[in-house]
């Protein structure tokens, strides 16, 4: 199994930022998928979720409503669209396979004027 996150930077309070996420060797189609993160000091909160077919979101309070997660099951692939970002969003996101310990290695995003 191979998660790999890329699209984090550094970003303006207020900016956005997309991040993706490549899957490759698990039945991707079938699988729901996640975003988590860790901020410095803090424990790795879930951020995001979706459905294996994309009918189904769920978003952590602190998210929703400035967050979006979107799949495309032909490339293998699991997005989070991340507006009106806050000082408080900084950490390292993280895509993952819910009920497994799958995870990728991480995505840096600062937010930070």
């Amino acid at each position: 199994v191979q998660l790999v996150e890329s699209g984090g930077g550094l970003a303006q309070p207020g900016g956005s930022l997309r991040l993706s996420c490549a899957a490759s060797g698990f039945t991707f189609s079938s699988a729901d998928m996640s975003w988590a993160r860790q901020g410095p000091g803090k424990e790795r909160e879930f951020v995001a979720a979706i459905s294996w077919s994309g009918r189904e979101e769920y978003y952590a309070d602190s998210v929703k409503g400035r967050f979006t997660i979107s799949r495309d099951n032909s490339k293998n692939a699991v997005y989070l669209q991340m507006n009106s970002l806050k000082p408080e969003d900084t950490a390292i996101y993280y895509c993952t396979v819910p009920g497994t310990q799958w995870s990728g290695q991480g995505t840096q995003v600062t937010v930070s004027s």
